[in-house]
């Protein structure tokens, strides 16, 4: 059962820990809970939790998470693809002038040649997909190198400033430490 903003509203004043308990329960409901096959009108609600269940508040809630835990990783796949759904331009042009110095993370990745704004958003779209199909490694694998790509081309271009190049390459490696600790079955 997905949870609305009412049921984590009602925790507001709650202890910390139940609520911080709330959030990694729903983490771990949508990434281990949603397994069907087949089922795509499941697939894309789970993706498009942000504009029909408020997933926002959630993400506020795993935003104090630790970079190794479940609930902390969901939150950085949710900065991620909302930064990108809110400038996909940008993306694709910090893409583009990455993947040239980083191409094998930029195959990795798997955007479309040449890298759109709209060639972004699918690449995002496909690889939030892969949570609830039960690929979630090669999703975090997938974002880290993303993630790799955009850092170097922030810092091919220079209008980035060298904070926001340094952190875009944080959360790429934060991404892939993830994805070596799921692969090993030590994320939670």
């Amino acid at each position: 059962m997905v949870r609305t903003d009412a049921f984590f509203e009602e925790m507001t004043g709650s202890d910390p820990a139940q609520v911080r308990e709330a959030g990694e329960l729903a983490a771990t409901m949508l990434v281990r809970g949603v397994r069907r096959e087949g089922d795509e009108v499941l697939i894309d609600r789970v993706v498009r939790l942000a504009e029909t269940e408020g997933l926002e508040v959630l993400a506020d809630i795993w935003s104090g998470s630790p970079s190794d835990s479940l609930a902390g990783t969901l939150w950085r796949l949710y900065l991620l693809t909302t930064w990108v759904k809110g400038n996909p331009r940008r993306v694709a042009e910090e893409f583009r002038a990455g993947r040239g110095t980083a191409q094998a993370a930029g195959v990795v990745a798997g955007v479309a040649d040449p890298p759109g704004p709209e060639q972004v958003l699918v690449m995002v779209d496909e690889v939030l997909h892969g949570i609830v199909r039960g690929d979630f490694v090669d999703v975090l694998h997938r974002t880290a190198a993303f993630a790799h790509v955009v850092a170097t081309g922030r810092a091919h271009l220079g209008h980035a400033s060298h904070d926001e190049t340094v952190r875009m390459l944080q959360l790429a490696e934060q991404l892939e430490a993830a994805s070596r600790l799921e692969s090993r079955g030590a994320l939670v």
